[in-house]
């Protein structure tokens, strides 16, 4: 879709030094990072310790599906934020909503880390970690949109699909962060120490990345973009009005193309440690090993991804890595059913590579559905509605459909069903790559 107010962005963009680039590419990702870093620290600690601390009086299985439960109440608050700082974001500006999320998220991860467990606490600890992970959801539905804009309103109207990435960057990143953090954590304690204090370790260690975030952020102009639509007048009291009335199809477009690549990361990267380590009882630092170098694979290939839908459009891109996705989907329980740690660590891999051909162009296609005026607010709901349905759910539903089945071939098929929404809501979109 052709963005109403190109001309604009044109006539104000500044050239950029590769320094400047390249603290627009950290400010952008920086607040995924944080969001994945957050998320990858609570899914580990509900498939390891969120059972015993928060859900003691459940068998294992059932204590990580309670856990997974709260971890879902993150994606059904994101709408809300999408509501709030969507609208912000069209009405104030980005870099602004940019700050105040990246405080909101920060300190509610800390606070988690701090949160006393059943034992002590009772029924108010569960039911405060809810509270928190709703809170934090809220200021997540706001971060993704503006993380893209902020990089993507700020670059070559050809180079588009490269900057959008550089938030998609991010999640990766948090969880090779997550993930090392904790890995360090429990080589460094007994398993004992570990469950009874060292879990909060990795959570407080969030306030790092939150004043990292800050003095990156607070250095970074308002995007072209938006100062141009304000300097002419072009900005809308009413973002959210309008979308649901003017852009209803692309609202369903931009959604469904986000739920097979959630589906497919909750997959690899969540369900892989409670698979390995519950069903076939292989030691635990196997399984975060392959995620930190399958995140390490996805970190760098998604903004070559996001290059490439640049030359050869988002459609192709996208398409290609969804197809992928739905033969990997079987592949992969073959590879963790040989119990061979190569294999494994190839499987999560090998996954994550595909995940980044459907990651990469997914901010630029997501948000080229919408014109500037509402492209926060038009972005920020259909990445967080999709969010419900796909990443949301999807390892509680991953879980609990192997613990019902027993079978991991029900647990592909789901996959595959998600992959489906994906790929038809992007056959129907217009190719938006070459658009200016």
């Amino acid at each position: 879709m052709a963005d109403t107010h190109s001309t604009l962005h044109q006539a104000v963009r500044p050239k950029r030094s590769k320094s400047k680039t390249g603290r627009l590419a950290a400010a952008s990702s920086i607040g995924t990072a944080l969001e994945w870093y957050d998320f990858t620290v609570y899914n580990i600690m509900a498939a390891l310790v969120f059972n015993h601390v928060f859900f003691p009086s459940f068998d294992p299985l059932v204590g990580t599906i309670l856990a997974f439960s709260t971890y879902a109440v993150g994606y059904i608050s994101r709408p809300l934020g999408g509501f709030v700082f969507g609208h912000l974001g069209d009405v104030a500006g980005r870099k602004a909503v940019l700050i105040i999320t990246l405080v909101i998220m920060g300190v509610t991860t800390a606070l988690m880390g701090l949160l006393p467990g059943y034992a002590v606490w009772g029924i108010w600890s569960p039911i405060l970690l809810v509270a928190l992970r709703f809170v934090q959801g809220i200021a997540l539905g706001g971060e993704w949109a503006g993380a893209v804009l902020l990089s993507m309103e700020h670059g070559d109207a050809d180079k588009r699909g490269r900057n959008a990435s550089f938030a998609q960057v991010g999640p990766s990143c948090g969880t090779l962060i997550g993930t090392g953090f904790i890995t360090l954590v429990t080589v460094a304690m007994s398993a004992g120490q570990f469950q009874a204090w060292g879990w909060r370790i990795p959570f407080l260690l969030s306030l790092l990345l939150v004043m990292f975030g800050l003095w990156l952020r607070r250095g970074v102009e308002e995007t072209p973009t938006f100062v141009a639509m304000q300097a002419a007048e072009k900005t809308t009291h009413t973002p959210l009005k309008e979308v649901f009335l003017n852009y209803p199809k692309q609202l369903l477009i931009a959604g469904g193309a986000r739920i097979g690549s959630d589906v497919l990361y909750a997959l690899v990267v969540v369900f892989t440690l409670t698979y390995v380590t519950t069903v076939l009882h292989m030691p635990r630092p196997l399984a975060l090993l392959a995620t930190m170098l399958g995140a390490i694979g996805n970190a760098v290939t998604v903004p070559m991804f996001g290059a490439l839908s640049d030359k050869w459009g988002r459609r192709p891109v996208y398409i290609t890595g969804a197809l992928l996705a739905v033969v990997w989907s079987f592949v992969f329980f073959v590879l963790l059913d040989s119990t061979q740690p190569v294999l494994i660590v190839l499987a999560v891999i090998g996954g994550l590579l595909i995940h980044a051909m459907m990651y990469g162009p997914q901010a630029a296609f997501v948000t080229e559905q919408f014109p500037g005026h509402v492209r926060y607010a038009g972005s920020s709901l259909a990445y967080t509605l999709a969010g419900i349905v796909g990443g949301g759910f999807a390892p509680l539903i991953i879980t609990t459909l192997y613990k019902e089945m027993g079978s991991t071939l029900w647990v592909s098929l789901y996959v595959c069903l998600a992959l489906a929404i994906t790929l038809f809501a992007v056959w129907k979109a217009k190719e938006t790559a070459h658009h200016r």
